[in-house]
């Protein structure tokens, strides 16, 4: 056995085997991005072969799949009745094994909704599963609309509204309710 090859072999690795590191990185990342890609494919096929009444979501106009823009329509018996609200969703590298970034397009005014359409929302932080789809995410959020969880409320007004002037609080959320065109 040649001893000197050997100790060559555990000495810090050349410049060709950092390149062929990097090349072996890249790959990975490729994959990373074509296992989200196809993830995200299959998800907009679901969304458009069975669709949900009142929700939708679509890739962006330049046709970017890990950026998206939804809509929830307001649901019946809650101030948001009529409403079209649009979102925007931002999806990791990592996705679906962390979450996607979204936030509202459209001004609303809700307990767990901040100004800048930043939502506090469980399935979005802590509680996340690779198991959620885009259609999870929006079904949780058109029942959030009905269902505000006061306890822990990014728009502390809204909050106490909710609980003690109801009509004051449907009010508010007409006020800041403007319809984004696409």
């Amino acid at each position: 056995m040649d001893y000197i090859a050997e100790d060559a072999q555990n000495t810090a690795p050349n410049q060709s085997a950092m390149a062929e590191q990097a090349k072996l990185n890249g790959s990975a990342s490729a994959a990373n991005a074509q296992s989200v890609t196809k993830r995200l494919q299959s998800e907009l096929m679901t969304l458009m072969l069975s669709p949900t009444p009142g929700i939708s979501a679509f890739p962006d106009e330049n046709g970017t799949m890990t950026h998206w823009i939804a809509t929830i329509e307001g649901p019946k018996d809650t101030p948001y009745a009529g409403l079209n609200l649009k979102l925007d969703f931002e999806f990791p590298a990592t996705y679906p094994y962390t979450a996607p970034t979204v936030l509202f397009k459209t001004p609303i005014y809700h307990p767990n909704i901040d100004f800048s359409g930043r939502i506090c929302l469980d399935i979005l932080k802590d509680k996340w599963s690779a198991t959620y789809s885009v259609q999870t995410v929006l079904l949780s959020l058109q029942s959030l609309l009905g269902e505000p969880n006061n306890s822990s409320p990014l728009n502390n007004e809204a909050a106490v509204l909710w609980d003690k002037d109801f009509e004051e609080y449907k009010r508010k959320v007409v006020a800041r309710h403007v319809d984004l065109d696409e």
